[in-house]
This record gives structure tokens, sequence and C-alpha cells, in this order.
């Protein structure tokens, strides 16, 4: 079909050329002419002229654009060689570009800048051969310089660290609690007193922002991260840069004292050990968050910007502090999950108020999808943490439930274990809004364990439902007041361990004493309420009346006009009779004052008082026998005074046993 249309157009062509031939040797023989053969040949030669300028047109400027494409094709290949030859130079040196000179880096850049832009440039057209084999040479050249540029960035990334060390953590040794690791199993140490003290951990959300880079680096390292992303490098600068603050977040990690430790090094560690571990992190976990934490995500969108399109800084921050989180994160999980034992509570309660305190922070840096999986695991450690506070306390619980003793305690004193736990549950009011937060759920199981166990029987049927609606109704009220019940339960079987039965009452009124008194001078009175303290003043004031009479009625007895006013005996048989009484008052408060002035009443104005009520009592009841029978009684047989049984008297409950020297009074 093609070869048709070609020959047809020859014939055509020759066609013309034979009628323009005919025209001319017509002219040449005809020297006149109709007008309407002037007029078709003068149609003919304008036709002929116009045909002629156009093709010399075409003609030119064929040879206009092939001379054009050829100069500009030629000045691209200059453009490409130019670049490709400065940055073949700067990669000849091995030395850091921005280290030598930062004037030069940045024209480096500018350089590759370039070539990024005359490659787009290439990509954009329908390239020819040529112009392909240039965009392979520029694009080889900008991938070459771009190894360079990531290097350099990694370099500037890490020689330019400015480390903050907080000042050094001090913290105190685990005797400075009196709550030593043993005591809870024993309740038998002396060093449980009424020094037991908290931590204290400074509440608040301040957040301090300092540099971790040298500033003047920071538009360097802007600038680079705007290339490589603007170059499709973006991958290689946020792993680069991930890297290298992963690092120096765990540098960090180090300055601040905290060491690498799996779960299971944790599990395994001794407790005083782990006590100050769980210190250090306590007051590590503060200043990582809000001073590293808040500074890295600061770095981070210095560099890389806050775009939303692009959220290259909360990408790079989620991943280089993801390690580290994870680390401080994992030992507070190996904290919660390990044996709880009650001895733990106050540092587990310090490190639930730290993961507390700290959530908001958390949520705020880690506020979009990439911080997710940080946002997560932090309030499930903190979660965890709670129900480890909730475990143990339960646990401190059944520890004093089921504490026994194979013997009395000695001279019937403030016993071990009620010191431990009024110490130790005035130290917890301290953390009243931690310990309410994790202690709820257990708040209706408590509240019937409360009412069915509690032993009280007081005055005016004053039972544990009055207690409850007049005091406070918290879940830890709740719980204090369940622990109370069953220390005092405790209690009266520890006092049951007596022979004398007067001894077991005034270890009672002792150890009920010193709970009043505790809950009364402490915050724990705001917790257990005025009516719990009026109970157990009544209480001890019940069992100071239990020991007068298992004490002294017997030997009152001696004093009395029974069998003497109406004996009808003689003179000298109610003389015998009022000598024997005598002689046993004399015999009983002698054994009495042997044995309890080793018996112990600690607190000073309880054993006045108790001194004084003895002798009102004995003292009177001496003085009137021996003033009505004074005249049947002779001298001789009158071994003490009045003052002097009241001196003795004085010396009673002091916890140092004494004998009286017998002397006749001449």
């Amino acid at each position: 079909m093609g070869g048709c249309n070609l020959m047809m157009e020859t014939m055509e062509e020759e066609n013309l050329i034979e009628a323009a031939r005919l025209i001319l040797r017509a002219l040449d023989s005809n020297k006149k002419m109709s007008n309407e053969a002037r007029k078709i040949l003068v149609e003919l030669g304008t036709r002929l002229t116009s045909m002629m300028k156009v093709n010399t047109t075409d003609d030119e400027g064929e040879g206009e654009d092939e001379e054009e494409e050829d100069g500009e094709l030629n000045d691209i290949r200059e453009r490409v060689n130019s670049i490709q030859e400065k940055i073949m130079n700067w990669e000849g040196d091995e030395s850091m570009i921005w280290d030598c000179d930062p004037e030069e880096a940045r024209e480096y850049l500018k350089t590759v800048d370039e070539a990024r832009k005359l490659a787009e440039s290439l990509e954009s057209l329908t390239p020819s051969e040529d112009e392909n084999e240039l965009l392979r040479k520029i694009n080889a050249g900008i991938q070459a310089s771009m190894a360079r540029i990531e290097e350099e960035f990694r370099h500037m990334l890490v020689h330019n660290r400015q480390n903050f060390e907080p000042e050094p953590l001090s913290f105190r040794s685990s005797e400075d609690d009196g709550l030593d690791e043993h005591s809870i199993v024993s309740f038998g140490d002396d060093s449980v007193d009424d020094s037991v003290q908290r931590d204290s951990v400074s509440r608040g959300s301040e957040v301090f922002i300092m540099d971790l880079l040298n500033p003047q680096v920071i538009p360097d390292l802007r600038s680079i991260a705007n290339l490589m992303f603007d170059s499709n490098y973006g991958r290689e600068c946020s792993q680069a840069f991930i890297n290298a603050r992963k690092d120096a977040l765990d540098d960090c990690l180090f300055i601040l004292e905290i060491e690498k430790l799996s779960i299971e090094d944790v599990l395994k560690m001794e407790w005083v050990s782990l006590n100050s571990r769980i210190r250090r992190w306590t007051k590590a976990m503060k200043v990582f968050v809000r001073i590293y934490l808040a500074s890295e995500k600061f770095l981070c969108e210095q560099i890389f910007g806050q775009s939303q399109t692009e959220p290259v800084s909360s990408i790079c921050f989620s991943e280089s502090s993801k390690a580290s989180m994870l680390q401080l994160l994992n030992f507070a999980e190996a904290i919660s999950i390990g044996p709880h034992q009650p001895e733990k509570l106050l540092r587990i309660l310090d490190m639930y108020e730290v993961l507390s305190d700290l959530m908001p922070d958390i949520e705020g840096l880690y506020s979009d999808e990439n911080g997710s999986y940080i946002r997560i695991e932090f309030q499930d450690v903190l979660t965890r943490v709670a129900d480890c506070v909730k475990a143990t306390f339960i646990e401190f619980e059944n520890a004093v439930g089921s504490n026994t003793s194979s013997s009395a305690f000695p001279g019937g004193g403030n016993h071990h274990l009620t010191r431990y736990v009024m110490n130790y549950i005035k130290t917890l009011t301290d953390y009243s809004d931690s310990l309410n937060a994790c202690l709820k759920d257990h708040e209706q199981v408590v509240n019937d364990q409360d009412s069915s166990s509690s032993p009280d029987t007081s005055p005016g049927n004053d039972n544990d439902d009055t207690e409850n609606a007049n005091s406070s109704s918290s879940p830890m009220a709740l719980h204090f007041r369940s622990l109370m019940s069953i220390l005092e339960c405790n209690l009266e079987e520890k006092s049951k361990l007596y022979k004398d039965e007067a001894l077991g009452h005034l270890f009672m009124m002792n150890n009920i004493n010193y709970m009043a008194e505790k809950v009364k001078n402490s915050e724990l009175r705001d917790v257990l309420g005025d009516d719990w303290i009026r109970k157990r003043n009544w209480k001890f004031q019940q069992y100071a009346m239990s020991y007068e009479r298992a004490t002294w009625s017997s030997i009152l007895n001696y004093l009395r006009e029974d069998g003497i006013s109406n004996s009808g005996s003689s003179g000298s048989t109610l003389r015998n009779l009022l000598r024997d009484r005598l002689q046993a008052f004399y015999t009983a408060f002698e054994d009495i004052y042997k044995s309890q002035t080793g018996w112990s009443i600690p607190n000073s104005q309880l054993r006045e008082d108790v001194r004084i009520s003895m002798s009102l009592k004995v003292i009177q009841a001496y003085r009137t026998f021996v003033g009505r029978h004074t005249n049947n009684i002779s001298e001789k047989y009158i071994k003490y005074t009045a003052d002097d049984l009241e001196n003795y008297i004085l010396d009673l409950f002091e916890g140092a046993p004494k004998s009286l020297h017998s002397f006749h009074r001449r």
C-alpha cells in the first residue's frame, strides 16, 4: 500500500514537471496572451513563490533546532561533569568535611542539592540516549554523596553530644527505715521504732529542656536531613539518627546509674541490694523523662521539624527512646511480679507514685500513634505496680494475723509487732492518695471483713458500723481498720501466753494504749477517726481495771474488816489475827514488788496514772487498817509506813526487777 502511494506521488510530480515545460514552450512561442491566460499565470507564480518561502523556512528551522538542542545537551554535560568532579574531589578526602571547614561542607551540600535538582529536571523530560547516560552519571554521584553525607551526619551526632550530669543520687541505706528485711517475719527487731520515714519524692510536672547536642551544629544537621529526605534518602537519615541517639540515651541511663538488668536478674536479687536499686530508679525515672526525654523530643523537632503530613520527628523520637524506656519499665515490671514481701511496700509505693506522676508527661511526649506502644506499655506497668501494692498490703495483713509467739513477751510492754505495724501504717499515710487508688477494688471485701472479725466490745454497743459511719470510709481507712482488728486479735492470743493473768491484762493495756496514742498524735487520726480512738481509750482502761483487780483484790482483802470487828475474839486472839493479816499483806506486797518492778509500762503518763490509781486504793486501805487497830498492833509488827509503801509503788513498772530488804522497825 505504501509502495503504491509512493508511485502515485512520483507520477504526479512527473506530470507536474511536464506541464510546466509545456507552459514554458508555449510562452516562448506565443508573444501575445489573453487576459485570462495572463491572470492564470500570475496566480500560478504567486502560488510557486509561497511554496518556496515555506520550504526555505522549514529547512532553516530544522537547522536552528538541531543547533539549539546540541547546545543545551553540551551545557548539561558540562554541569554534570563539574558536579561529578567536585563530588569526587570531596570523596577522595577521608577526613570529616564538617570537622575541617563548615563553609566548605555547606558548599558540598549546595553542590549535591544542585545535582539532585538537575536529576529531577532530566527525569521530567523524555530523554535521548545521551541524556539517559547523563542521568545515570548524575544519580551515581548523588548516591555516592549520600553515603558520605550519612556518615558525616552520624559523626556529627556522636561527636557533638553535651551530656548533662545531675547531682549525685543520694539515698539512705535500708537501716534508715527501721524496717529490716526480716522484721516482718519475726517482728522482733529492736530497731523498729518511731523513726520510720519515707524518702521525699518531689511531686510536680516541671520539664527542663537542655541542649543534648552542641547548638552550633543543629542548622547543619537540619540541612543534611532536609537534603537526604529531598533526595529520597529519608529512611537512611532517620535510621542513622535513631541509632546514634539510642546509644546516647543508653549513656544517659548509665550516668543515672541505671544498670541493664533482666527480669530474671531482678527476681534473684537480695532485698538489701534491690532496695537501693529501687531508690535509684525512682529518682532516675523523673530525671530521665522530664529532662532527657523532653530534651530529646525537642532535638528531634529541631532537626526534622514538626510536619503533620510527615511526622519524621515523632517517629525518630519514639524509636530512639524505645529501648531505654523499656529498660526502665522492665525493672518496674520485675518488681511487680516478684514476691509480695511486706517490707517492699514502701518502695513499691514510691515506684507507683513516680509512674503515676509521670503518666501525663508520657502521654504528652508520645501523643501520636508512633508513641502508642510506649504509652500502652507505661500504662500496663503502672497497673501491674498498683496490683502489686494491693497484693503486698494484703500479704502484710496476713503476716500480721499469722505472726505467732512461743513465749510471752518479757515485761508485758509494747510488743515489737505492735510497734512495727503502727509505725508502718503511720508511714503509709504519706501515700494516702496512692493507697486509695490501689486499694479501692477491695473496699467492700475489707469492709465486710472488718465488721465480722473485729474483737471489739465497747460501751453503748459502739460497733464498727457506727465507727465506719463517723470516720473516713476511704479504701485505705477500711484496710487500716481491718488491720487494727487483726492486730488486736493477735495481741489477745499473745496475752494468753502469760502465766500471770495480771501481766496479760497489763500487756493488753500497754499495746492498746500505744495504738491509740499513735493514732491520736499522727495523720492516722484523720484516717481512722476519733470514734476509733475513743473506743481504744475505753478498751485500755478496761484492761487497766482488769489488771488492778487481778493484782490487788486479794491483797486488799487482808486489810478489810471482814472477820475482825464481829469476831468476838479475845484481846490476844484479835492481836494475833491482826498480826497475821498484816504479815500476809506485807508478804503479798513484797511479792508484787519483786515481780512488778520487772514489768513495764513504757508510756510515762500511763505509768503514772496506774501508780496513782494503785496508791489511792492501797495506801488509803493500809492507813485506815493500821490507824483503826493501832492499839492492838504492836509497833514491832509494822514493817512499812504508808509513805514507805507509796515510795515502793513508784518503783513498779520500770522493767528492772528489785527486792525489798526486810527490816524490823524499832
